[in-house]
């Protein structure tokens, strides 16, 4: 059997759970600062599920994001918030390691909001500077187009850590990212940059199986993470969503998801976890069904 990377599920879905407040465009940075402590127990319920890996709360922590909502002079606290809950998580816990998380500039799916490679580049780079040394793996999530994915890969190429990349595809083809390029279009900007590893993200399990075909083609080890929603609305495509624009799916039970998640590692997959709307809950059932079938979570 494998050796098998379980990441853990959604970070900032599970903070509007917890703290029962109404999500704004920032709801799992805000949260850090009126709720400390939060993103920290929210780590360790994936530590204790099973989870080897804790995401850090800084998907959304970017100058842009912040800008819109008067934050950004919060932008160096708010990174180092992030990565002290993961940090305190994994020290009650004992063991595991810290992907520093770097998602979308502008928007999640929304990849004609982000700037071309070369000016995005120096954004990354920023965050992954200030990340170096606190993280094991840098973790670049959402991209959407090969452009996007570029422009995160050109920053971090110089961080001395361990890079992945991870990719969303459109919920009824796992074929096509979500700018309607092939996942085979990655061919190059993988080839130039050299990720660690290549993981599809934050789509419906379902359009999964066919981007894993894809992205076994390039050679690294590979895996996912989908989320839980029923699809992603025009809504949610406006300007300064709020996750009220989506609905999470009622059929997808942990029993359900590790089914999907068993079949990518059945396909060759030895990275798999969670996105948004896949709690603690999913992952305590992955764990266990992986180590029913005799891999070793590691």
């Amino acid at each position: 059997m494998s050796d098998i990377i379980l990441l853990d599920g959604s970070i900032g879905q599970e903070l509007v759970k917890r703290a029962g407040d109404k999500p704004t465009p920032l709801w799992s940075t805000s949260v850090m600062q009126d709720r400390p402590g939060l993103a920290a127990e929210v780590h360790g319920a994936y530590f204790d599920a099973g989870a080897t890996i804790a995401s850090t709360n800084s998907y959304a922590v970017h100058r842009d994001r912040l800008r819109r909502d008067g934050l950004e002079s919060d932008f160096a606290a708010l990174i180092d918030c992030a990565l002290t809950e993961a940090e305190t998580a994994r020290k009650a816990h004992g063991s595991g390691r810290i992907a520093g998380t770097l998602g979308p500039l502008g928007a999640s799916y929304r990849p004609d909001l982000c700037p071309p490679p070369a000016e995005a580049a120096p954004l990354y780079a920023e965050i992954a500077g200030m990340m170096r040394g606190r993280v094991d793996i840098l973790l670049i999530e959402s991209a959407a187009s090969v452009a996007q994915a570029t422009g995160a890969l050109m920053g971090c190429k110089d961080a001395g850590l361990p890079v992945w990349l991870a990719v969303t595809v459109t919920d009824d083809n796992g074929n096509r990212l979500r700018s309607g390029e092939r996942v085979d279009e990655l061919a190059d900007v993988i080839a130039t940059y050299k990720p660690e590893a290549v993981l599809i993200n934050c789509t419906r399990p379902e359009a999964v199986g066919a981007g894993l075909i894809r992205l076994r083609e390039f050679g690294l080890p590979f895996g996912a993470y989908a989320n839980g929603f029923d699809h992603i609305t025009a809504g949610f495509l406006e300007d300064s969503p709020t996750v009220d624009a989506l609905s999470a799916r009622r059929d997808l039970t942990p029993e359900l998801y590790a089914d999907f998640a068993m079949g990518w590692i059945a396909q060759g997959a030895t990275i798999v976890g969670g996105c948004c709307e896949v709690g603690p809950d999913h992952i305590a059932e992955l764990a266990a069904r992986l180590r029913s079938a005799g891999h070793t979570i590691v």
